[in-house]
């Protein structure tokens, strides 16, 4: 088990241009007001290998925040962040990944919901966002990397189509002892994700952390 501690704090600091200054002076807020208005984003989890650690929330809440401070814990060759994939307009998705044999490339797209013959053998850059989507997931599973991390974790994609990509991440995460840190505000995948550690952001920088029946701590919250 690896415990993560991980935290950024964001200052209210504008430059005292003359709109801040009218602004501030309309409203009265003064500086001492700004320097205490700062929002800490913070979360210390316990992790085991093949976990899945899934943050949600509202927009704004700082999930992506936590995803970026929780993706520098880890050395660039342990971690792959599935944004970072490039699409190649030149080669097939098959020969994207066909490193792994055609009939593992063949099952790593099918895990992420590409199994028609036709997306195969269409150039990921032409494919449709949420196709897009879905071969960046495959090619995450093709990399050998054992730390994925996912923003917007199915959140372009239909919610049936986003329920059997997060079932099929389970499966992989549990058969591979792939350990993926996602985020989105999204709550109806869970089911078929079944996450080991759900992380919730709220406004204002709280953190609530909850994991499952396995796991020792249960509802920790930290500030």
């Amino acid at each position: 088990m690896q415990q993560l501690c991980v935290s950024k704090k964001f200052e209210l600091e504008p430059a005292k241009t003359k709109s801040v200054t009218n602004l501030m002076r309309m409203f009265g807020v003064g500086m001492d007001t700004l320097k205490n208005h700062q929002i800490t984003h913070s979360c210390n989890i316990h992790v085991n290998d093949g976990d899945i650690v899934y943050i949600t929330g509202p927009s704004g809440a700082g999930k992506s925040v936590l995803l970026n401070q929780l993706q520098a814990c880890f050395p660039p060759q342990r971690r792959i962040n599935i944004e970072n994939i490039a699409l190649s307009a030149d080669k097939a998705a098959i020969d994207c990944i066909a490193n792994k044999g055609i009939i593992d490339a063949m099952s790593l797209l099918s895990y992420a919901g590409l199994s028609d013959v036709f997306y195969m053998l269409t150039a990921p850059a032409y494919l449709s966002e949420g196709q897009k989507y879905r071969f960046r997931i495959a090619s995450a599973f093709a990399s050998g990397k054992k730390i994925i991390f996912a923003d917007e974790f199915c959140s372009n994609l239909d919610r049936i189509t986003a329920g059997v990509v997060a079932y099929n991440v389970r499966r992989f995460a549990k058969h591979n002892g792939v350990t993926f840190f996602l985020a989105s505000s999204h709550e109806d995948i869970l089911p078929d994700l079944q996450p080991d550690v759900i992380v919730t952001k709220r406004f204002g920088g709280e953190t609530k952390v909850i994991y499952r029946q396995s796991k020792k701590e249960k509802g920790k919250i930290n500030q």
